[in-house]
């Protein structure tokens, strides 16, 4: 069993949850412009495992590649991020007052201990960050996938959801903000777990609204560069 396990986790996918992990991070930030032999020094890669990670990054959207001008962190304006955000509102709102028809009891319990550990990750990084992993450790992943909806699952976890996540996280460090955010969640999950969709759905949208607003003081405030 172990040599399988190692077999299936390659020494590209190390590579790709290495720079991925970087990005939303803002280790490499927005715009940077990135170079194999620099990537392969910096972060302790080797150029054939390195090259695998970087189409896999983007083909995710996540890295842009120009003629002439090399690989580049994708970037978006102010107004092109308040668009995503708008275009969150929306959608999650109605996967969460899908996920509230439609998750199973033992998946909201799932939910609720996932936030058990978010809040357990948030007090040892001292309230300063909330970082959540892709997939079913994310809360808004579980969301999506949870409301059932193929369709509106396909659109929230495709290129939307890798380019929101760096700025989710940069946003995440704002002070107050993961303790806020947790406390967001965990209403969300109670409207879910009463089945009641029309407010899970009103507590979404207020809580995407919520950062959209964070996003937008932070960066009048100049504590933000996009």
């Amino acid at each position: 069993m172990p040599e399988v396990i190692s077999q299936s986790y390659t020494r590209a996918d190390e590579a790709f949850d290495c720079l991925q992990t970087a990005i939303v991070k803002g280790d490499l930030s927005p715009g940077e412009k990135i170079g194999e032999v620099e990537l392969c020094a910096r972060f302790n890669l080797t150029r054939g495992p390195l090259r695998e990670a970087l189409g896999r990054l983007e083909s995710r959207g996540l890295l842009v590649r120009r003629p002439h001008a090399g690989v580049k962190v994708v970037s978006v304006s102010t107004e092109e991020l308040m668009e995503l955000y708008r275009i969150r509102e929306v959608m999650e709102g109605l996967a969460a007052r899908q996920a509230a028809e439609r998750m199973t009891d033992t998946e909201i319990a799932d939910l609720y201990a996932t936030l058990d550990s978010h809040e357990t990750m948030i007090e040892q990084a001292q309230g300063q960050a909330y970082y959540q992993a892709e997939g079913d450790y994310d809360f808004h992943h579980r969301i999506a996938t949870g409301s059932r909806n193929t369709k509106l699952a396909q659109m929230l976890l495709g290129d939307l959801y890798y380019m929101v996540r760096m700025y989710r996280y940069r946003l995440s460090t704002a002070s107050g903000r993961p303790h806020m955010a947790l406390g967001e969640h965990r209403r969300i999950v109670e409207a879910i777990a009463q089945r009641d969709g029309e407010l899970a759905e009103f507590l979404m949208k207020r809580h995407i609204n919520a950062a959209r607003q964070n996003i937008e003081r932070k960066i009048q405030e100049g504590g933000l560069t996009i």
